[in-house]
């Protein structure tokens, strides 16, 4: 294994240390004991199963919580770091261990995701509840757009390189950094990653790698600003962990295997859904609050 490599999963390591240690200090500062479901764990099988087949787990996890009703809308974008954070770290040390990629540019955008998300982090937790529906309903419908792209073959071919130079290498550590910002809000980095690496030539394998290892390093990094403000709910969280190392583990071995053409429409459908509770339910608190903002003024 590189020397890249190594250090990429060393500092997988201690990141996931510092998560550890930061949850057992966020459970005792803000007295989170609530434990998990049986459908918490379903749903963490479920969607880090799709998540290791490339199709991603944050949106499908948000639509399932909005079938559901649980946790509150502005708890869900921690929800979905802290919770699948296990299963990315399992991902990132499959995927990196067993696709080769260029080291330089490996390390690079697993850093600027990880510099991203550090700084989403501490925006997101401090945004008021309706400003999370309404980022999160936008999240869904544009995750919505690129399942869609994928089932009609709208993505683009990419290419036979697995490096990157000069100003596509520069575009690829840019992007990569707005990206883990965005993971902060539930916008998940499969597909802009997989298009954008295809555009600069990369051949598709060469995204999961990067993919993996950007996740794999920047969930911890963004659920240690969640951890301080507590804005995510426990005993889902640890039924999204407990769940998605099952489903990441039952998934692998069937990466290249498994025909995903109806899974994905079937996906684009309950994301859609989604988006649209999520954003009716921004648009209806805000009805109810103008009232008594209307009082409050007068």
């Amino acid at each position: 294994m590189n020397t890249t490599k190594t250090a990429v999963l060393t500092v997988l390591v201690l990141v996931n240390v510092a998560f550890v240690l930061g949850w057992i200090r966020a459970a005792r500062r803000h007295g989170l004991r609530e434990r998990p479901t049986l459908g918490d764990v379903a749903i963490g099988v479920v969607t880090d199963f799709l998540d290791t087949l490339g199709i991603g787990s944050f949106a499908p996890t948000t639509a399932l919580f909005k079938f559901r009703g649980r946790p509150a809308d502005e708890l869900i974008p921690g929800t979905l770091n802290v919770g699948h954070n296990a299963s990315a770290f399992l991902e990132t040390t499959l995927f990196v261990t067993s696709v080769a990629v260029e080291p330089l540019l490996l390390g690079s955008m697993v850093a600027s995701a990880a510099a991203g998300a550090w700084l989403g982090a501490g925006v997101v937790s401090g945004l008021p509840r309706r400003a999370i529906q309404r980022f999160m309903g936008v999240a869904l419908l544009i995750a919505a757009l690129f399942f869609v792209m994928r089932n009609l073959g709208a993505f683009p071919g990419g290419g036979e390189a697995f490096a990157l130079e000069g100003w596509r290498f520069a575009v690829a550590v840019g992007i990569s950094f707005l990206l883990g910002a965005l993971m902060c809000i539930g916008i998940g980095n499969y597909a802009p990653l997989m298009i954008m690496l295809a555009l600069l030539g990369m051949h598709p394998l060469a995204a999961f790698p990067i993919m993996m290892a950007s996740d794999g390093i920047l969930q911890p990094v963004a659920s240690l600003g969640f951890f301080r403000s507590g804005r995510f709910a426990h005993g889902p969280s640890l039924g999204l962990l407990a769940g998605g190392v099952v489903g990441v583990l039952i998934a692998f071995p069937l990466v290249s295997k498994l025909p995903l053409y109806w899974l994905r429409w079937l996906v684009v459908a309950v994301v859609t859904y989604a988006a649209i509770s999520m954003l009716r339910s921004a648009y209806a608190e805000a009805r109810a609050a103008a009232p008594a903002a209307a009082v409050e003024r007068g």
